[in-house]
């Protein structure tokens, strides 16, 4: 009976603890999880993420990321095409098939440096979170909901940014016991800001591969919100 008793007690503990919680003190224990000795800040490191879509060829995608010298560069490979991307700092070089490109060029095979910066945005998002979540213009919600997603359930901290950083709405989807995050997810707001339910995607975060120090999800599978539908799956490969 005494076990029983304390049993429910941890039981009511945890969900208590899952109510109380603050999304900033949520945000410390994930990033604690995946980067427990802050290796972000200083990040440099070259990573290859192999992309699989239905009915599509895959495409392989080598990536540099190094921080402290504001490097940024990926290199895809899809077919029998190879296009790379580079910017250091204000500097941007594009590439074709191993052969640099100049500013016609580029245009002709519809590469640009705001591709580049959009693809340097992307990576070091995604691959930066829980952490990027304490960059300026990040918004988190006054409280920690909990919810059940696909059987399982989460502490969800609700995300905003302020205008000049974006206008999607996301949810991140965290383990209550060793705060992982497992699931990302968005949605499209509307011109007042609200949110269009059928828009967005989910991500859903599976195994884990360390980078640098931190762990990252080795396998990401989208999804849109609306209808389940399934997109593609980004798997980081072993170098």
């Amino acid at each position: 009976m005494k076990l029983l008793l304390l049993s429910l007690s941890l039981v009511f503990t945890s969900l208590s603890f899952g109510q109380h919680i603050s999304p900033e003190a949520l945000l410390e224990k994930t990033i604690n999880y995946h980067d427990p000795d802050g290796k972000w800040a200083k990040f440099n490191r070259t990573f290859t993420v192999v992309m699989t879509m239905p009915k599509a060829p895959k495409r392989s995608s080598t990536i540099t990321i190094n921080l402290p010298k504001e490097h940024f560069s990926v290199t895809a490979v899809k077919d029998s095409i190879t296009t790379a991307y580079t910017l250091t700092k204000q500097k941007c070089t594009m590439a074709y098939n191993g052969v640099v490109l100049d500013s016609i060029s580029a245009k002709e095979k519809q590469m640009s440096c705001d591709r580049a910066s959009l693809y340097k945005n992307y990576y070091s998002y995604l691959y930066g979170l829980p952490m990027k979540l304490k960059d300026a213009g990040t918004n988190l919600s006054d409280k920690v909901e909990q919810k059940t997603f696909k059987g399982k359930d989460y502490l969800v901290l609700k995300v905003t940014y302020d205008e000049a950083v974006g206008s999607d709405v996301w949810y991140f989807y965290f383990n209550p016991k060793t705060y992982a995050m497992e699931i990302y997810q968005f949605f499209k707001t509307d011109n007042n800001g609200q949110i269009k339910p059928d828009s967005g995607e989910y991500i859903l975060l599976s195994e884990e591969m360390l980078v640098n120090g931190i762990k990252m999800p080795k396998v990401r599978a989208w999804y849109y919100n609306k209808a389940d539908k399934y997109l593609g799956t980004d798997t980081l490969v072993e170098e």
